[in-house]
């Protein structure tokens, strides 16, 4: 699908909700489309518990009872079928399913198995995970390894499924703006800082906002030619969807660089760029996993804007370290 930009009108606008909801590739694995991949692999079964805990907020009542079922109680779970966990939960056999994708899981069947696995692994009196592949009591030099080998299956995730058109479209929109604010609270307001600085070294004029209030009133002054992006991993993050809907509203062009493509914040973006985490447990949590394809995501908005607006970003670039050097010299050679 290609988007003809008429200036000065906004014309991110007119790709619509429902329209990204159809031709999302993560959305359509969701709905079990034919053939469409899953947007991530399905966790390891010791970090359901943790899955269900961040999923949660975003999940109708209904879901949350059949996910806080099967993550109480794996082995019980694990012998039911569909439509008797469907009973025991009070829902429906469709809402089953679809928890267990939510998840992420091709279908209940895997679910079942991850959930036998799992209810094994408590029975065997294993040691407790700090992570999905980690346990208590692996040596450090074990947990370096394997984590190393954590982020570099999120990157590869995240990498695969970035929609590289949307990336054009964000990068050429950053390039052109008068204004950039970014929004993001906690991990991800760290990210957005990060993404600030970047481009201010550049010579753009860029902010990031981790106050809630404060983001929203800088985002009632943004107009059309400004851009407004969001970094959220959960994807429903009040805090950072009410800014960016502000900013939606006042004409503004909005990007959300979200773990979730069918999230709440995506309702009021123009642009979507989503992210992988990697498995998540009780002392490696989503603000952990989530950080790593965020980041690779920035960075990738940053080397395009940067190449789209060399001339310029080149000489401020080489500005901004010009202005610093004197404070990265050894101390021998100050005066």
């Amino acid at each position: 699908m290609v988007l003809t930009v008429s200036p000065p009108e906004n014309s991110f606008h007119k790709v619509t909700y429902s329209v990204k909801e159809t031709f999302s590739p993560s959305v359509r694995a969701l709905r079990g489309v034919p053939g469409a991949p899953l947007p991530v692999a399905p966790p390891d079964p010791g970090a359901l518990a943790a899955k269900v805990r961040t999923l949660a907020p975003s999940m109708t009542r209904s879901m949350q009872r059949v996910a806080e079922a099967v993550a109480g109680d794996p082995a019980g779970c694990s012998h039911l079928t569909v439509t008797a966990l469907a009973v025991r939960t009070g829902t429906s056999e469709a809402t089953v399913v679809r928890t267990a994708r939510l998840l992420g899981y091709p279908g209940y069947r895997d679910l079942r198995l991850a959930l036998a696995a799992l209810a094994a692994q408590q029975a065997t009196g294993a040691p407790p995970a700090v992570t999905a592949d980690i346990a208590v009591d692996d040596p450090l030099g074990d947990v370096v390894t394997k984590l190393a080998l954590e982020e570099q299956q999120t990157l590869a995730d995240t990498a695969a499924q970035l929609d590289t058109a949307q990336l054009e479209a964000a990068v050429g929109a950053l390039a052109a703006a008068r204004r950039i604010d970014v929004y993001g609270i906690a991990a991800s307001g760290l990210v957005a800082q990060d993404l600030a600085q970047k481009l201010l070294r550049i010579g753009l004029i860029a902010h990031a906002h981790a106050d809630p209030h404060l983001a929203v009133t800088n985002a009632v002054q943004l107009r059309p030619g400004d851009v407004a992006l969001a970094i959220t991993h959960s994807g429903g993050t009040h805090d950072v969807i009410e800014p960016l809907r502000a900013a939606f509203d006042r004409g503004a062009t909005t990007i959300a660089i979200s773990g979730r493509a069918d999230g709440p914040v995506t309702q009021y973006a123009d642009l979507v760029l989503t992210t992988a985490s990697s498995r998540e447990s009780e002392l490696r949590p989503a603000a952990m996993s989530s950080r790593t394809s965020q980041l690779l995501v920035v960075d990738c908005l940053f080397i395009g804007v940067a190449q789209r607006t060399y001339e310029d970003a080149a000489p401020a670039l080489s500005a901004s370290y010009e202005a610093l050097a004197h404070r990265h010299s050894p101390r021998a050679n100050r005066g």
